[in-house]
């Protein structure tokens, strides 16, 4: 890994994106900003602002917007999670050779079933890979508002000095080596906060929603154990954390999604709608066809996909869960 760690180049200006920028400017760090085109970039520049994605929220003078992407001794990814292919195909792999790349999308591939690092292997497979998961907002983050998350690559020295390369007052990326157990927990929340979403907006009660979040946990336990990932990875931020965030708020974007759904809307509705993005919409039938890929039964991943495709909903999915076999609880 190419050092010192000082400079940052961030691929995404949206919240997430424009909110880790902020993160590494408060951590002490030059940052470049990738964005999608000039106004934004004007506007980031020398208003200090990102409107359209953060509100009235003053960024750091530290990050400097461009339109094209720039080297840097760190690059963070913050595309969404179907867009990080040809986003890395639009860069130079030698940019990335040698350099750690922080993957920060939640999500799997449509079509491939392929992890994020997978895709950065893939297209740039020169690049160290590292994932950065856990329980965060992207108004928070960029707030400067206490946030604790998870940062997995595969060399602990490496990561450990990754991680205080990011870390800031604020700020606080533990170390952690389950790379495949972190990047499928974080893509699996998303698809059960449709879940809890769609329980809250049929009305079906607290009760049901803590049970399913229960069940969750489980099913995404043997999802990244078969994955070969580790069940211990599921017992702090980037899974227990992540999954009781994204499923129980309402700043959770799949959680709103989720919301809609149970109360009779349908995906399509909800999209032309101008929902925002949210990454478990995509996620759930590639989770679903990576859990027939390994034999795991995955009973509510299945259920989501039923709730978004039509084909049943919420309240009649729940009803034929709580009638599954009584078994004992492990």
């Amino acid at each position: 890994m190419i050092e010192p760690l000082e400079t940052v180049s961030v691929i995404g200006g949206g919240a997430w994106g424009t909110a880790l920028a902020q993160a590494a400017a408060m951590a002490g760090r030059p940052v470049s900003l990738l964005v999608r085109d000039a106004a934004q970039a004007e506007e980031i520049n020398h208003s200090h602002t990102n409107t359209a994605y953060l509100g009235d929220q003053v960024l750091s003078a530290s990050i400097i917007a461009t339109t094209t992407a720039q080297a840097a001794d760190i690059i963070i990814m913050a595309v969404p999670a179907q867009a990080t292919r040809s986003a890395l195909a639009a860069m130079d792999p030698a940019m990335l050779a040698g350099r750690p790349v922080v993957l920060s999308a939640k999500g799997l591939e449509t079509g491939t079933l392929q992890r994020q690092s997978e895709i950065l292997v893939d297209m740039a497979p020169d690049a160290i890979p590292f994932v950065l998961s856990g329980p965060s907002f992207a108004i928070d983050v960029a707030a400067g508002r206490p946030t604790a998350v998870t940062l997995a690559g595969d060399d602990a020295n490496q990561t450990s000095k990754l991680a205080a390369a990011l870390a800031g007052p604020s700020f606080r990326p533990y170390a952690a080596d389950d790379r495949i157990g972190v990047e499928i927990a974080g893509a699996l929340k998303n698809v059960y906060a449709l879940a809890c979403g769609a329980v809250d907006g049929a009305d079906l009660g607290a009760s049901a929603r803590s049970a399913l979040l229960a069940r969750a946990y489980a099913e995404m336990s043997r999802m990244v154990v078969a994955m070969g990932g580790s069940a211990m990875t599921l017992t702090g931020l980037a899974g227990l954390g992540d999954l009781t965030l994204t499923c129980t708020s309402t700043q959770s974007r799949n959680y709103q999604f989720g919301i809609a759904l149970g109360r009779g809307e349908s995906t399509e509705a909800i999209l032309a709608a101008g929902a925002k993005l949210a990454e478990g919409v995509a996620t759930a039938p590639v989770a679903a066809a990576l859990a027939a890929s390994l034999d795991v039964d995955a009973p509510l991943i299945a259920a989501v996909n039923q709730v978004l495709t039509g084909t049943a909903d919420i309240a009649t999915i729940v009803a034929g869960l709580m009638s599954r076999p009584l078994k004992r609880e492990d």
